[in-house]
């Protein structure tokens, strides 16, 4: 089967309302939603649900999903400033200090990317181009390509391409099975061989071979990462969504060690 933009864009709304216990309409409403979160086997598999807070937005509304008891917190702060406003500073500290008092804090800010298969083509490369399995990744849990693969989550990485320089391994890019129907890409290269297009090389690769197995790929990352979203947009993938996550301060601390 051939995804389209319109059957990626659909599957990824039924993704994020499985994520958000909510309905795919709600994205589109033109109305902010708040709705419970609750564990759902379906969701990906890196959330830890329920959340106290997370904000998703396609661009049109938010949709936050919440426990129960900030709902008064989290509804004014939707309801209050622009969408887009929602997810940046300065209005970001009025959600972060109502939460804070509560021993929470803004964690996590993302930018989610879709392919786009008007565009999406196999990059060129200089190197050697491997597909890879996860059985070949047994001995690639390292620094190296821990953005590539999750150590945590061994279990989830499928599919990678790599790229080889001599029979070394210079760049690669993988995937996680992290729901039914999408798999998220992450990829590194070895500083000595960056600025050289392996990145988008690989991520492109990686691309058309999770669509051919009728997957949708997604890309993750902070907005504020530029090489990273460059990446993104000359692999053939373009801004889809946004969320922003609450978690207990003791995970921020944690995280800043």
């Amino acid at each position: 089967m051939r995804l389209t933009n319109g059957m990626i864009k659909q599957i990824a709304l039924q993704q994020s309302a499985i994520d958000a216990n909510c309905n795919v309409e709600d994205f589109t409403l033109g109305q902010n939603v708040v709705t419970v979160s609750k564990e759902n086997i379906l969701a990906r598999k890196y959330l830890k649900l329920p959340h106290v807070c997370n904000l998703i937005s396609y661009g049109d509304n938010i949709v936050a999903t919440i426990s129960e008891e900030y709902r008064d917190i989290v509804e004014n702060y939707i309801n209050k400033y622009p969408v887009e406003h929602c997810f940046e500073t300065p209005n970001m500290h009025v959600l972060n200090d109502a939460f804070q008092e509560l021993g929470f804090r803004v964690c996590f800010m993302a930018e989610y990317f879709l392919p786009d298969v008007q565009v999406l083509a196999a990059l060129p490369c200089d190197y050697e181009i491997k597909i890879l399995k996860a059985e070949d990744f047994k001995d690639l849990y390292i620094a190296e390509w821990s953005n590539a693969l999750c150590e945590k989550r061994k279990e989830l990485d499928v599919l990678g391409v790599g790229a080889y320089d001599a029979g070394k391994l210079i760049g690669l890019a993988a995937c996680s099975a992290d729901c039914n129907t999408m798999w998220q890409i992450g990829v590194d290269v070895l500083p000595e061989y960056r600025r050289r297009g392996v990145a988008s090389a690989l991520t492109s690769r990686l691309a058309i071979e999770i669509l051919e197995r009728d997957k949708v790929p997604f890309y993750c990352c902070a907005w504020s990462n530029l090489k990273s979203a460059g990446n993104a947009i000359k692999s053939g993938f373009r801004p889809a969504w946004v969320e922003m996550t609450v978690k207990p301060a003791s995970t921020v601390d944690e995280m800043n060690l």
